[in-house]
């Protein structure tokens, strides 16, 4: 696989499935995990399974932007840090999905601690978040933008993330990982607006593309 050395004209924000079909060597072994994201920072996760993909990815990028291949949900990445806005993310995620064709997801972290309720805030019925095992109708997304909230096993986020949204959230799988979903959207600019202010409020919270967002449950009680 070689780079393009002349650019279409036009390209769409496409995401091209990467993991099937692959035969290429697969890339180091034993990575390791990718780190999180500084307060404020916004992070390119660049799903890189292969060494003929990282080595397009790196040729393609300036030099002066830090790459490392890491592990992110059982996946290999090359992480790209050092972003400050969501814009200045956004348009390298799209020259990486347009010049390369490799899929990228932007993350950022709390500039602040999750609000934690006290124990007598807690509601006596606790919401219980479907498992694997419990029997769903479960649907790909499709084409749009999703934002998920990491929820680190713990139910009682979902109050505070319905709070923040001003409606239901639902869960989801993504990358073999369960998320919650906060909102759901074809409009771009709602979905950067929305990612932001989850993160200033304190989620983990991720931009994703709904083509490979797996809906479980549309509403969690």
């Amino acid at each position: 696989m070689q780079i393009l050395t002349i650019l279409p004209s036009a390209l769409l924000l496409a995401v091209t499935p990467l993991i099937s079909n692959i035969n290429p060597v697969i890339a180091q072994q034993n990575l390791t995990n990718c780190q999180p994201p500084n307060a404020g920072e916004y992070l390119l996760l660049v799903v890189s399974p292969t060494t003929e993909n990282q080595k397009q990815l790196r040729s393609a990028l300036p030099t002066e932007l830090k790459t490392v291949t890491c592990k992110y949900n059982n996946q290999t990445v090359t992480r790209i840090g050092g972003f400050k806005n969501i814009d200045d993310a956004n348009r390298w995620a799209r020259y990486i999905q347009n010049i390369v064709g490799l899929s990228a997801i932007i993350t950022t972290r709390a500039t602040q601690q999750a609000p934690q309720q006290a124990p007598q805030q807690v509601p006596q019925t606790t919401p219980k978040l479907p498992t694997s095992k419990i029997s769903y109708n479960p649907k790909i997304l499709g084409e749009g933008y999703a934002i998920l909230v990491d929820y680190f096993n713990r139910p009682e986020m979902v109050s505070s993330l319905q709070k923040s949204v001003g409606g239901d959230v639902g869960f989801v799988s993504y990358g073999q990982r369960p998320y919650l979903l906060a909102v759901y959207t074809t409009n771009q600019k709602e979905a950067y607006n929305t990612l932001q202010k989850l993160s200033e409020s304190g989620f983990v919270a991720i931009l994703a593309d709904g083509r490979k967002v797996v809906l479980l449950r549309s509403t969690v009680r």
